[in-house]
């Protein structure tokens, strides 16, 4: 058998599977990046003090990404059409999976660049002294 056709048969699902295999695959690295993204979007907000909310937002968008990247080749390299057996509704399912996933890795990220924007806003305040004028009877 040559590289390509054990390359051929591995997409399909021949060797480890059936051709739901795929697909089921792609599902559950989907699922998976959702949770790390929505345990890292959790550290942002601070409900949760484990980790670091940066490093869990880029494995969020990783994983979504080699998702949504293992779906499309199953779907490439399925033959026949929903209710096959070939597992083309999964992996169609695994798709916007993978896509949520990178979103709430992005949007987790965006949140964590703002926090510690705010963060050194407030180090520097502390370190000068606030430039803030307070008029006169007020606050």
């Amino acid at each position: 058998m040559s590289a390509t056709d054990a390359l051929t048969v591995a997409a399909e699902g021949g060797v480890i599977g059936d051709g739901r295999t795929g697909a089921n695959l792609a599902l559950g690295v989907g699922l998976i990046g959702m949770a790390i993204g929505r345990l890292a979007l959790a550290r942002v907000g601070g409900r949760i003090s484990a980790g670091n909310a940066r490093i869990g937002a880029m494995a969020a968008m990783a994983v979504g990404l080699v998702g949504t990247a293992l779906a499309a080749l199953h779907l490439a390299t399925s033959n026949g059409g929903p209710g096959t057996g070939n597992g083309m509704v999964g992996a169609i399912g695994a798709i916007p999976l993978g896509l949520i996933a990178m979103a709430i890795g992005r949007r987790t990220l965006a949140r964590s660049r703002r926090t510690e924007r705010t963060a050194d806003g407030f180090e520097d305040e502390r370190e000068f002294g606030s430039t803030r004028q307070v008029p006169p009877g007020g606050s």
